[in-house]
């Protein structure tokens, strides 16, 4: 039966993001983990001996036997996930692209390039229209396809029914990330420990840009953004997993929402649409898409990342706290399992909807 399956690779395997595809992969339906890549060091290692994992279910005993490849290496897959770091992906994924490999990455480097989806199923399934003249560009069959920033995948969750529902127009986030988004040695822990650091490197700057491409349109050739202007702050917190974000925003024509419907009208509409919210991976049964992609929480303290980060298998985004905000109109909380919906959750999700649209 697994010979059926599609071969894929994994790019950066050994690192958090490439250890959580691997761990995701195991007894996927469609995929099978057929090769391992990461850096030179680790090349020529078995795949158990080269990782430190950190997981907390053992390494695939299919896996851990895999010979880590050199980045560079010639593959028997033709779909390949990327969890490489930003210093090295640009490059890399343009190889395996231009040589014809369907790239799905988790890296920055290209998600706001002009002809690379930056996909999230349930809100912008349709963009994968810009793959045809991204092959175009590249002269064969080759296309890179990205996940958004970990928190912005859940920020742009979380305002895809308010945007469907009315448009928005002002935007304010706050965000508390988790350590798990820096890698298992990016935060030193004499630094984190009873400690909230206010500055995550080039974070802000994303979850400023990349939230109106996602809630944007691809029109004739070109994807027009959402036309909506944001303010982030981000913070590192000590959560191990989970990034929880206060989120106020307005409407494009809050006043006359104002006028013709009440507050409590309001945010009786909008639970209604947290509640339905759903997309292509929900109507097309994807195997990672979970039943509900939002899920809102009536408890006044959450949603929690201890507590909520799991719902859906770490793929549904959780919402509370919807209420009336005194400078803007609506003000919430929401919660993203930043390593699995908000990296290799969500570009196997991704790679789902490219076999289920016929692009693999």
């Amino acid at each position: 039966m697994s010979m059926s399956k599609i071969p894929v690779a994994v790019l950066g395997a050994t690192g958090s993001v490439g250890q959580r595809f691997v761990q995701l992969l195991e007894g996927h339906p469609w995929f099978r983990l057929a090769e391992v890549v990461a850096s030179e060091r680790s090349a020529g290692k078995p795949y158990r001996t080269a990782a430190d994992w950190r997981l907390e279910t053992p390494i695939p005993n299919e896996t851990g036997d895999l010979k880590v490849m050199d980045l560079g290496a010639e593959l028997e897959s033709t779909l390949i996930f990327s969890g490489l770091d930003s210093s090295v992906a640009g490059e890399a994924e343009d190889t395996y692209a231009n040589r014809g490999c369907a790239v799905v990455s988790n890296s920055k480097n290209h998600r706001m390039d002009d002809d690379v989806p930056l996909l999230i199923p349930e809100i912008n399934a349709d963009h994968i229209d810009a793959i045809e003249q991204q092959r175009k560009r590249r002269g064969g069959k080759g296309y890179i396809v990205t996940n958004p920033n970990c928190s912005t995948v859940g920020l742009a969750m979380a305002l895809a029914p308010f945007e469907r529902q009315h448009g928005i127009d002002t935007l304010h986030v706050t965000t508390m990330q988790a350590i798990s988004g820096a890698g298992y040695a990016g935060v030193a822990s004499y630094a984190i420990l009873d400690n909230v650091i206010p500055y995550i490197s080039g974070e802000e700057e994303k979850i400023e840009s990349e939230p109106q491409k996602i809630l944007g349109r691809w029109d004739n050739g070109h994807f027009v953004p959402a036309e909506f202007r944001t303010s982030a702050q981000t913070n590192r917190v000590p959560t191990i997993d989970g990034h929880l974000m206060t989120i106020s925003l307005g409407f494009r024509n809050g006043k006359d929402l104002r006028r013709t419907f009440t507050l409590d009208q309001l945010i009786a509409d909008a639970r209604s649409a947290i509640d339905n919210f759903e997309g292509e991976p929900q109507r097309l049964k994807l195997p990672s898409a979970p039943e509900h992609p939002l899920q809102y929480l009536k408890e006044l303290d959450r949603p929690q990342p201890r507590l909520d980060r799991d719902r859906g298998h770490g793929m549904t985004v959780s919402i509370g706290r919807l209420r009336p905000c005194p400078l803007l109109d609506l003000r919430m909380v929401a919660l993203v399992h930043n390593t699995i919906r908000g990296a290799a959750g969500a570009a196997i999700l991704n790679a789902e909807l490219l076999k289920a649209k016929g692009l693999l």
